[in-house]
């Protein structure tokens, strides 16, 4: 009987932690706000190199995801009306997080995902630099290439965020 106490609570615990973070502001995760974004050049899909630097001038929205992640894929409709929507002042960098390289082409083309793509490779700093600690996590940087806020999980709150910022 304790044995079977002790597996329900886990089990609960467990359960109350997924629910609690499963879309929140990330507003204690650095870099914080305001702080310059930690530059990266990663590899596109074209074998090309993009770095955050190249970006200045518009607002930018890293998306951190992959293939395996379900909320990640469910949010993709909405990001692609978003993109449409600010077009002219934000671009989408999608990052994908470790996934195989045939893996990640056949999903951006499945999805239809108009915007930049990188692969980010499972030893890379970016991880790092980005506190990144779970899928999806977006990051909206703005022109000067500074941080507004980092954003952990798929719910609205985020694109009321992307709207008001991009007013």
């Amino acid at each position: 009987m304790r044995h079977c106490n002790r597996w329900m609570l886990a089990a609960i615990l467990t359960l109350c932690c997924a629910i609690n973070v499963s879309a929140q502001r990330m507003d204690d995760a650095t870099p914080a706000a305001g702080s310059h974004a930690p530059n990266f050049t990663l590899t596109d899909l074209n074998g090309q190199k993009l770095s955050l630097t190249s970006l200045r001038g518009k607002y930018v929205v890293l998306d951190f995801w992959a293939t395996w992640c379900g909320w990640c894929i469910k949010g993709f409709p909405k990001m692609k009306k978003y993109y449409e929507k600010h077009r002219d002042k934000l671009e989408i960098v999608g990052m994908n997080c470790s996934d195989p390289v045939d893996e990640w082409k056949e999903a951006v083309d499945e999805y239809d995902l108009p915007w930049p793509q990188v692969n980010v490779p499972k030893d890379s700093k970016v991880y790092d630099d980005y506190i990144i600690s779970g899928l999806p996590t977006k990051v909206i940087i703005n022109p000067q290439g500074k941080v507004v806020t980092t954003y952990l999980g798929e719910d609205k709150e985020f694109y009321d965020i992307l709207d008001k910022t991009l007013k």
